[in-house]
């Protein structure tokens, strides 16, 4: 039986709920307030580009049928497409999320700036189209733009499946995830051998494994790279966040340090897009900000995540 996901509760929910007066602020949908633009990277192969933070829905979107949470989640979505977002990733496993994310998009009139991916997520081949249709409904999207194997779950026929889609035209890229450092030996084998336009992986300052080979075979093989976990669901946050940042932080344009670690993983030259999960417009206000210059170059890079290591 495959496991379910947490569902959001309203204690962990506050800090979203109460900024929703802040998001009654926000200008129409579409008006965008004036700041820097947010950075954008080009997909190695293609001619799309992508802002370089997206949006995560694992738990934080998991809310029922509940009318306020569902009213923080569209504001977090507004704040999101207002400050320059586009990429929001969910799965049939993140429980109501999905619908969710449908709501928000019929309640912004916002089908047409998001790029929808989602995933497919069963180990019975068989049931992998009929499921991605029902994603398709929850979300109401015409179609997807990006459609990956959950975590490698059945892969071989789901990938199939998907790159039959994008030969028909009912998808627009394809691609595999995987969470946690787990797999990449599989995951390494089928970038080098299938025609996948992504891969999901998890990567920060601390879980760095995806330099060694797959960030390198990403560039080489022209595969984008979406970032997940880059907060290790919180718990590299609340690891810093009694720390001080350093006398230098100013060269790596953050303020706090979500944005710092941002600012590492999106400031990769082979990373294209990170996704933290948020429930506050201020949070999705300032994640979208780590993706302003000034972004670190390599070498500040290297000294991020030097400091880093020593706390």
């Amino acid at each position: 039986m495959l496991p379910e996901p947490r569902r959001l509760t309203r204690r962990r929910l506050l800090g979203g709920l109460a900024a929703l007066a802040a998001a009654s602020a926000l200008p129409p949908l579409g008006t965008r307030a004036a700041h820097a633009e947010i950075a954008s990277r080009q997909l190695p192969a293609g001619n799309l580009r992508l802002p370089l933070v997206g949006l995560g829905s694992w738990i934080t979107f998991n809310v029922g049928n509940d009318p306020q949470l569902l009213e923080a989640c569209t504001a977090v979505m507004r704040a999101f497409f207002e400050g320059g977002g586009r990429l929001i990733d969910s799965s049939p496993m993140y429980g109501s999320s999905q619908a969710t994310i449908g709501h928000a998009l019929a309640e912004l009139d916002a089908v047409e700036p998001v790029y929808a991916a989602d995933k497919v997520w069963t180990s019975n081949p068989d049931e992998g189209p009929g499921q991605i249709e029902a994603s398709r409904r929850h979300w109401g999207v015409p179609r997807f733009e990006l459609l990956q194997v959950h975590n490698l779950v059945a892969w071989e026929a789901h990938l199939e499946t998907l790159l039959a889609m994008r030969e028909a035209g009912e998808v627009r890229h394809v691609g595999i995830t995987t969470s946690h450092g787990r797999r990449h030996e599989a995951i390494e084998r089928i970038m080098r051998e299938a025609p996948i336009d992504f891969v999901q992986l998890t990567y920060n300052i601390v879980d760095r494994e995806a330099e060694r080979r797959l960030l390198p075979l990403a560039r080489e093989r022209g595969i984008g790279v979406i970032a997940n976990r880059p907060f290790q669901q919180k718990r590299l946050i609340r690891r810093l966040e009694d720390k001080p940042l350093p006398d230098w932080v100013a060269e790596t344009g953050a303020s706090n340090w979500a944005q710092f670690i941002l600012k590492f993983i999106v400031s990769h030259p082979d990373v294209t897009c990170a996704i933290p999960a948020t429930t506050r417009v201020d949070h999705v206000r300032e994640n979208l900000a780590a993706a302003r210059e000034p972004l670190p170059d390599a070498a500040l890079r290297r000294r991020m995540a030097d400091y880093v290591a020593t706390l």
